[in-house]
């Protein structure tokens, strides 16, 4: 009713898409091209609900890691073959050969990586946690991919665990509120520690709240454990009115390898 009669999202619900039900874990893999060469960045992994125990509706993104245990190097080197270097030579071969960002999300399931979706763009807020790891300048990746050079760059890549926590506004993503003043920043020095704007401007000389995801809080670490603790302790530094943010950003995947 909410969705075909009230229009809560609009035209998308004038028509009913009945898909395959995949059972798996979500996870994202994103590939640089430059029309015939590709890099692939490391896999991450994002909690779209909005609560804890991913409970409640879900939303743009409440956090993410990097690396995700989930995809092995097994799975991923399927990925690269079926999904990313298809796609891409198949665009090629075409005479559309494809510059840019390729995102792949995927449902990994007991019979392999499926595709749910591509995007040619950077993912939000898997790209938070995957860039902070490259130690190669993006401008040169960038320019390489723009100028078909792409496999002629030697790219490197910080070993350790990197994690986003996003912080958002009360009440998101339903209605919420903006305008409130964003403190502590100053206090988050750390050069492993990386905060991330989304919804926020500057009023005036202060800064506020403009958007339902407001800030992502991001952190290297020595392993996910680290990571997640360094995230969350640059974390509470941060305040702004009626704040909100998941507890538990990266638990499932510290579970996964026995953390």
């Amino acid at each position: 009713d909410e969705i075909m009669v009230q229009k809560l999202f609009g035209a998308a619900g004038n028509r009913v898409v009945i898909e395959e039900c995949l059972q798996g874990q979500e996870a994202s893999v994103l590939a640089i091209s430059d029309g015939k060469h590709f890099l692939v960045l490391p896999a991450a992994q994002d909690h779209k609900r909005i609560f804890d125990d991913d409970l409640g509706p879900n939303t743009g993104g409440m956090g993410s890691y990097c690396p995700a245990p989930a995809v092995t190097a097994d799975v991923l080197k399927t990925v690269i073959a079926r999904v990313i270097e298809t796609a891409i030579r198949g665009m090629y071969q075409e005479n559309m050969p494809f510059k840019g960002v390729l995102y792949a999300g995927l449902m990994l399931t007991a019979s392999g990586p499926m595709v749910l979706e591509f995007n040619v763009r950077f993912g939000d807020p898997e790209t938070q946690s995957i860039l902070p790891r490259l130690k190669t300048d993006l401008v040169a990746v960038i320019l390489a991919a723009c100028d078909g050079h792409l496999h002629e760059l030697s790219v490197q890549w910080d070993p350790r665990s990197c994690v986003c926590v996003v912080v958002s506004a009360g009440g998101y993503p339903g209605p919420y509120q903006s305008g409130f003043p964003i403190t502590g920043l100053d206090e988050v020095a750390d050069e492993d520690t990386v905060i991330f704007h989304a919804g926020t401007k500057n009023d005036g000389g202060t800064l506020v709240t403009s958007g339902g995801r407001v800030l992502g809080v991001t952190a290297l670490g020595h392993g996910l454990e680290e990571a997640i603790a360094h995230a969350y302790s640059a974390l509470e530094k941060i305040h702004f009115d009626h704040c909100f943010f998941r507890r538990d950003i990266g638990q499932k995947a510290l579970k996964a390898v026995g953390g």
